[in-house]
């Protein structure tokens, strides 16, 4: 038999549920911690938050340049100024909300799929995959002028 077609069984979580839950939850605390400030405190005005290295020191938008004012604009309700400063955010933050909401279902299940060779091979290819195009897009919003950071 192809060890690729073997299917390894769930492994049990034993630990108690409060003790599974303490990652997941602390995660959460933490993103509504910074989004409350990210929210209170706009980025838009200067001296709040550190400028972005790669546009202090080569002038160009990195991946994540205009991040945190898109992050600030979308808490606002303004989609299309967060659309403005980092059009990857519509991507990013939905992908986030998803990948937590499994972890914190599993946690709660206290399951954990093992992972076969070929959904492991899967996995390495979809995040190179994705750095691949993450870095295609810092290069391109440097050359097309929606893309940029909104500065």
């Amino acid at each position: 038999m192809d060890p690729d077609q073997i299917v390894a069984p769930s492994r049990l979580d034993e630990r108690p549920l409060m003790r599974r839950l303490v990652a997941p939850v602390g995660v959460a605390v933490l993103a509504v911690a910074g989004c409350t400030y990210l929210a209170l405190v706009n980025p838009n005005e200067a001296g709040h938050y550190p400028v972005c290295p790669s546009r202090a020191i080569f002038g160009v938008d990195c991946p994540g340049c205009g991040g945190m004012r898109g992050m600030h604009s979308l808490l606002h309700g303004d989609v299309a100024g967060a659309l403005n400063h980092n059009v990857l955010l519509l991507i990013v933050v939905p992908l986030a909300v998803v990948f937590w909401a499994r972890w914190l279902i599993s946690a709660v299940q206290g399951r954990y799929a093992s992972v076969t060779a070929r959904q492991f091979r899967f996995r390495n290819r979809t995040l190179i995959i994705s750095l691949v195009l993450i870095l295609a897009f810092g290069i391109v919003r440097n050359f097309v002028p929606y893309l940029d950071s909104g500065i």
